[in-house]
């Protein structure tokens, strides 16, 4: 037979194991996440698949250009928790698809110090993903700000001539994300954090 005190004393290394493998646990989920994030990246990469920053360098220029019909391309810019401003210096335009175009975003540093930022593109529809296609983008790079730096950045682009004739109308969307780490990284590659490009 137990007495109190013992059954007191069983209970408490249960609950201490308990916590012990509840902590653990807390830890190694808080690890599967973090590693998941560059381990999915990896795989992307590997994969050739979900790859929205790919330069496609095989595309003829002004070339099969359907000058019979237009679409509306509208841009549109985002930052997500980054210290800047980012908008598209034209709105929208009208193009033909096959022709190449090229328009610019503007992004200032509104932040004391210099700052490195992502841009990820993303498309409406998203069935439009597949027929635009960039030739030049910020976003292939990540890009790095100085204090107050002020820069136009071009985008080149196309919309292939097989877009489906239901769409006539697609958004470029770009979400800036900052890059944690990679500033300090960039200003000592370059000797300047305005070098990013």
């Amino acid at each position: 037979m137990t007495t109190p005190e013992q059954g007191g004393a069983v209970s408490e290394r249960r609950n201490r194991s308990t916590l012990v493998r509840l902590i653990v646990s807390a830890f190694l989920m808080f690890g599967f996440g973090y590693a998941l994030v560059p381990f999915y990246e990896k795989l992307c990469q590997v994969l050739d698949v979900n790859n929205l920053n790919k330069q496609d360098n095989s595309l003829p220029f002004n070339t099969q250009v359907d000058r019979s019909r237009s679409v509306t391309v509208e841009f549109d810019a985002n930052l997500h928790k980054l210290p800047w401003n980012f908008k598209p210096v034209t709105g929208s335009m009208v193009v033909h698809p096959g022709e190449v175009v090229t328009i610019e975003y503007e992004v200032s540093n509104t932040r004391q110090s210099a700052v490195t930022g992502q841009a990820i593109p993303s498309y409406t529809p998203s069935a439009a993903m597949q027929y635009f296609q960039k030739m030049e983008c910020f976003c292939f790079k990540q890009q790095t700000l100085a204090a107050g730096e002020v820069r136009r950045m071009p985008v080149a682009f196309l919309v292939s001539s097989s877009l489906p004739k239901d769409i006539n109308t697609i958004t470029l969307s770009y979400t800036f994300f900052e890059v944690p780490g990679a500033t300090a990284e960039a200003v000592g590659r370059d000797g300047n954090a305005g070098a990013g490009g």
